[in-house]
Formats: C-alpha cells, sequence, structure tokens
C-alpha cells in the first residue's frame, strides 16, 4: 500500500499522455562465438551509443525461477501494511519516499544489498537507487530463513546469482564489442561486478494499480533518473509504466515483454567510456489497473575502486572527460542530490 496526502499526489502528478514507443534493440547473449557473436557485440556497443538501453534475451536465467520470484514478491506485497513494515530490517522494506531527499513515488519496494553470503537488507529503507547507508551484516541476515521473509529472500538470493551471472555476460561481450579483448582485458569490466566485494543491489519495486478515471492525472512511480552503476538489469511482470528520454529529451514508452531482461547503462559506464555510452534517464508512471512488480540488479563496482575513463577508449585526442574518482566518493556525493540531478557534472574535467 502506498498512501499519500493530497499535496504529495499534487506532487507526483503527470500530465495524461501517450508517449511513443521506443525502438529498442536486442542483443542475444546466446549468439555462438564467431559472425553471430561479432554481430551480438556491435549491436550492443550500438545500442549504448544510442540510447544507453536494450533489450537482452538468450540469457540463461530459468523462466521458472523469474516466475516463482516475481510471485513470491507479489505475495509479499499483498501481504497487510502492518506485516511488511515489521520485514523493514529484514527485507529492506519501504514505500514512497525515494531516497533521503524529498523524492517521493506511488511506489513501494524491498531493497537488499548484494553479499557473497546472500541478499541483506540495506539498512535505509529511505535509499533509492544508490542505497546511501550500508548493508546490514551478512551474519546477521543468516538467521533470517527461520522468519517468514525466509522463503522470499531465498527465492531473491537464487535469481540474484542468476542475474549477476547474465550481467557479467552483458560486460565480457561489451568488452569484445569495444575491442577490449585486444588488450587481454575482455573480462575486466565484469570482474567489476563480480568481486567479493563489489557494491551490488536487488531493488524489487511495486506500483499499486491506479484506476484510470476520466481525466485523471498518471501518477510518478518512480521519479525520472540516471543509475549511477555500471549496468542495470530489469525485468517486471508485463505491465507497461517505464519510460526512457530520448536524446532530444522526450519521453518514450518501453513495451514490457515478459520473456527479455532489459539493461541500461549507468552513470559509471558512461563515465569509464569517457561519455561514449550514455547513462539513460528514465521514469516510471502509473496510469494501469494492473500492479506492476519490477525487479533491478545494480551492478555496482568495490567502494575503493579508483574510476575513470579508460585508457584505449580515450580516442585520438586522448582527453579524458571526467576526473577520477572512488565509486564511494561518487557514491556519498550522490546521497546529497534529488533524484533527477545530474550527478556527473561535477566529476567533470
Amino acid at each position: 500500500m502506498v498512501v499519500l496526502a493530497k499535496g504529495e499526489l499534487e506532487q507526483i502528478a503527470l500530465p495524461a499522455a501517450q508517449p511513443p514507443v521506443a525502438d529498442v534493440r536486442s542483443v542475444d547473449l546466446s549468439a555462438p562465438a564467431g559472425p553471430a557473436r561479432e554481430a551480438a557485440a556491435r549491436a550492443l556497443v550500438a545500442a549504448c551509443e544510442e540510447h544507453g538501453f536494450f533489450r537482452v534475451t538468450g540469457h540463461g536465467v530459468p523462466a521458472e525461477l523469474v516466475r516463482a520470484a516475481e510471485a513470491a514478491a507479489s505475495g509479499f506485497f499483498a501481504r497487510p501494511q502492518g506485516e511488511k513494515e515489521e520485514e523493514a530490517p529484514t527485507l529492506g522494506y519501504g514505500s514512497k519516499r525515494v531516497g533521503g531527499n524529498g523524492d517521493i513515488g506511488w511506489v513501494e519496494y524491498l531493497l537488499l544489498g548484494v553479499t557473497p553470503a546472500g541478499a541483506v537488507p540495506v539498512a535505509s529503507a529511505s535509499s533509492s537507487t544508490l542505497p546511501c547507508a550500508a548493508a546490514a551484516a551478512a551474519a546477521a541476515a543468516s538467521s533470517l530463513s527461520s522468519t517468514p521473509a525466509g522463503p522470499l529472500r531465498d527465492l531473491l538470493d537464487e535469481y540474484t546469482v542468476a542475474v549477476r551471472r547474465m550481467a557479467s555476460a552483458v560486460l565480457e561481450l561489451m568488452a569484445e564489442g569495444l575491442g577490449l579483448a585486444a588488450g587481454g582485458e575482455v573480462g575486466a569490466l565484469a570482474r567489476l561486478v563480480t568481486r567479493a566485494d563489489s557494491d551490488c543491489v536487488l531493488r524489487v519495486n511495486h506500483y499499486p494499480p491506479r484506476p484510470a478515471a476520466a481525466g485523471a492525472p498518471s501518477l510518478t512511480g518512480f521519479g525520472e533518473h540516471t543509475d549511477p552503476q555500471i549496468i542495470s538489469v530489469l525485468r517486471s511482470n508485463g505491465t507497461s509504466g517505464l519510460e526512457i528520454a530520448l536524446r532530444g529529451g522526450a519521453w518514450a514508452s518501453v513495451p514490457p515483454d515478459g520473456d527479455a531482461f532489459f539493461v541500461n547503462v549507468g552513470d559509471t559506464l558512461q563515465v569509464l567510456t569517457n561519455g561514449r555510452f550514455r547513462s539513460v534517464r528514465h521514469r516510471v508512471v502509473v496510469n494501469s489497473e494492473r500492479s506492476r512488480v519490477s525487479m533491478i540488479f545494480f551492478g555496482g563496482p568495490p567502494p575503493g575502486e579508483r574510476l575513470a575513463p579508460l585508457p584505449q577508449l580515450l580516442g585520438d585526442g586522448g582527453r579524458s572527460r571526467y576526473r577520477e574518482f572512488t565509486w564511494a566518493e561518487f557514491k556519498n556525493s550522490g546521497c546529497r542530490t534529488r533524484l533527477a540531478e545530474d550527478r556527473l557534472s561535477r566529476f567533470e574535467n
């Protein structure tokens, strides 16, 4: 349940509109070595340059696992509000507040840090795509299997392992498309999100139905923003609502796909490619009589990782558009901003 006061509803109201449908490129991760894989790598790079957003097929994540995780999440969100709030310490449950700087939305969610021991609740239930509080200790989380949240968390653990593996495969194919394989660095990007100390997060969002009364505005489910991490891997339960901003600034809707995953280029990947890839601005609009449940894996680097444009991607002039910084520095800076603000501008040369 999401409870908003009248003034808050007015704050997140959007004019009723029918944006055009986005032309989203598809990338087949199962393409075999040779010309087919080379074509997939080129398509991936082109998609990252154009929109910073693409659809992934041939991903290898079992459909039955996806369905089970979505069903368990939907079951959790259907529970009485008091029961859900009791799980804030165990599943990172929160509602309406997105981040700690005043942003709100028609959304409730679970927010879990990803550790070698599995998913653990992020301590702050008001976090956005950039959790500013440290995750709870994995040792404490190991006892959750005996709580009502245990079966759901176990499913989300299994789901996270599978999606993290897919994120690694996406980044390896991306490295091939960028020509990084020639220097033996095909796995360098993937290692940033697969190390034991990589700062990865799983977020499960629930957007309750918003019956479309005549003349009623749409609502902001999750306000416009870019993701700060390297990449984000998203799927939803088949309900529309996701929109991406095109290069000219116009919004375009993303048709739901029950079989594929979608990938966002994040701010950190824009930096690593020296601006060649575009961190996609996106939002979720709620105007449906159906609930929308989405699960997003955010692949971030280790906190102490020093980040700057890769030397191989600086181009002929060799000019870096961004100064070097650590992920912890960028993350802490982002925690002081509103959701829609440009986090990267303060790190430009």
